[in-house]
């Protein structure tokens, strides 16, 4: 197989490819974070000893004030996050179909390849296996290495892009939130929003609801 070395403009300068995880390397009709978020509820529902409908109150003002349903456990709870991080991706990985063609123009983006996961980095390679990915990546990091801060903090990203070395105006952002992105886009990052419908936003300069269909217009 021969790898391409001239990308279309907007990546010819990209040396490393930094991909999320959870509904970016498969696609969101697959549900198996729906899998997760009843985990997360049931969790939330036993820790803290109230019903389900006020878990999953909970867990949206957790999401919209902390980044994550674990930030909001830590911060206004003080929970141990490991724990929880054991329960919620404790989920059936059946669900993902392998993707050869994924893999194939995964492996033809020249440089470093990496994943960055508000999950983590355990959680993040049984998802790989599920996939077919497992063999084309350079480092999985996930939120213990950003010392339990999620995405969209911007002292998740610093921690995790200081500990890859990685050089942020020679990068690319691949996410499924756009509220991610806005901190690689400050950092001059090129960003993708992988999603179906495309918000509002300069911190997204490209959009797609396919990724392997967007990564084909890069290596083919």
């Amino acid at each position: 197989m021969t790898i391409s070395t001239t990308l279309p403009l907007p990546f010819e300068h990209v040396t490393t490819w930094v991909f999320d995880l959870d509904n970016t390397l498969y696609p969101s009709h697959v549900r198996l974070f729906d899998q997760i978020e009843v985990r997360m509820r049931d969790y939330v529902a036993r820790t803290l000893r109230v019903d389900l409908a006020e878990a999953d109150r909970l867990r949206a003002h957790y999401w919209r004030t902390h980044g994550t349903t674990l930030a909001g456990l830590m911060r206004e709870h003080a929970i141990d996050p490991d724990p929880f991080l054991d329960h919620v991706h404790d989920i059936d990985f059946s669900v993902l179909p392998r993707d050869a063609t994924l893999a194939d123009r995964i492996a033809r983006l020249p440089g470093r390849r990496i994943v960055y996961t508000n999950g983590t980095a355990p959680y993040a390679a049984r998802v790989l296996e599920a996939r077919g990915l497992s063999h084309l990546f350079d480092a999985l990091y996930g939120v213990e290495h950003a010392g339990y801060q999620p995405k969209p903090d911007a002292a998740a990203f610093d921690t995790v892009f200081t500990k890859d070395n990685l050089v942020p105006r020679r990068a690319a952002m691949f996410e499924d939130e756009p509220r991610n992105l806005q901190v690689p886009h400050e950092l001059g990052m090129a960003t993708v929003l992988v999603a179906e419908t495309r918000p509002r936003g300069e911190h997204i300069h490209h959009h797609t609801h396919d990724l392997s269909d967007f990564l084909a217009q890069i290596v083919d």
